[in-house]
C-alpha cells in the first residue's frame, strides 16, 4: 500500500508514515535553508558591487574578514567602521530572532535598535573571554522577553507533546534528499505562512529555545547562557517546541 504523502496545494511529495513528524519538521530547516541562502547570494552581489578597488572599499572589505573579537578590539582602538561591520553581520539575524519570538515585526526593527545602542554603549564591558555572539543574543533576548511581559494578550495555549521521549541530541530537522527542495514559489510561500503561523503559536518560552536551536543553530550551552535557564531546562523546553510544532505543522501539510 503506498505510504501516505505530504501535500502542498496541488504539489505532492511522498514520505514514509513512521517519519511523518520528522520530515514535517525538515520542511520547516529546508524553508530556512533556501532563506539563508538567498540572503547568502544577496550578501555576494553586495560585494561584488564594492569591487571597485579604493581605500575605502578595501577596509571594508579587511573588516568583513575578521572575527567578532578582533571588530570589537578594532572599535575600542577608535576604528569607526568596526562597529558598523558588526551590524551588518548582525542586524538581519536579530531581526528574524525578535520577530519570531514576538510576532511583530515593526517592533521587532525598534528593539534590534535598541539592542546595537546598549551594545554600543557597553562594549567597553564586553568580557571579551566570552563569545560576542552569545552576549549579543542575550540583549536581544532579554529585550524580547520584556516586550511580552509588558503587552496585555491573551495567554497563549500550552499544547500537549506528541512524543513522550527525544534523545538529547537529536536533530530532527534533517531532510534526508537534499535535492528534493520545494522550489515551486506557490508551495514556498504556502509553506512560510505555514511555519510562521505554527511557530507564532508556540508558547513564549518554547518558542525562544526553538527559534535560538532551529533557526539560527545555537549549541544547547549558548542557548542556556542567552536564555538565562540551565541546560535541563532547555533540552526540556526544546523537547516540547518540537513535539508541538510537529503536531500543529501537521494538519496544514496533508
Amino acid at each position: 500500500m503506498p505510504e501516505r504523502g505530504v501535500t502542498f496545494g496541488r504539489a505532492t511529495g511522498t514520505v514514509p508514515a513512521a517519519s511523518r513528524q520528522a520530515a514535517s519538521l525538515a520542511l520547516f530547516r529546508i524553508f530556512e535553508a533556501s532563506a539563508r541562502e538567498r540572503f547568502m547570494r544577496a550578501t555576494l552581489n553586495s560585494r561584488k558591487a564594492d569591487a571597485v578597488v579604493t581605500p575605502r572599499a578595501l577596509e571594508r572589505r579587511a573588516l568583513h574578514e575578521f572575527d567578532d573579537g578582533r571588530l570589537v578590539l578594532e572599535h575600542l582602538a577608535g576604528d569607526p567602521q568596526a562597529f558598523g561591520t558588526l551590524v551588518d553581520r548582525y542586524q538581519t539575524r536579530l531581526l528574524n530572532f525578535i520577530n519570531r519570538t514576538i510576532g511583530d515585526r515593526e517592533r521587532a526593527e525598534d528593539l534590534v535598535q535598541e539592542v546595537f545602542i546598549r551594545v554600543f554603549r557597553h562594549l567597553h564591558r564586553f568580557d571579551q573571554t566570552k563569545k560576542f555572539s552569545t552576549w549579543i543574543y542575550t540583549i536581544a533576548s532579554n529585550l524580547a522577553k520584556n516586550e511580552l511581559r509588558n503587552r496585555s494578550r491573551n495567554p497563549l495555549v500550552l499544547f500537549q507533546t506528541i512524543k513522550k521521549h527525544w534523545e538529547a541530541d537529536h536533530r530532527p530537522l534533517q531532510f534526508e534528499d537534499a535535492t528534493a527542495r520545494p522550489d515551486d514559489l506557490y508551495r514556498k510561500r504556502y509553506l512560510k505562512e505555514a511555519v510562521d503561523q505554527c511557530v507564532d503559536q508556540l508558547p513564549t518560552h518554547h518558542r525562544a529555545v526553538f527559534v535560538l536551536r532551529e533557526l539560527e543553530g545555537k549549541s544547547y550551552a549558548e542557548i542556556a547562557e542567552i536564555t538565562g535557564c540551565n541546560l535541563g531546562t532547555v533540552k526540556s523546553r526544546l523537547n516540547r517546541a518540537r513535539n508541538s510544532f510537529a503536531q500543529l505543522i501537521e494538519p496544514l501539510l496533508e
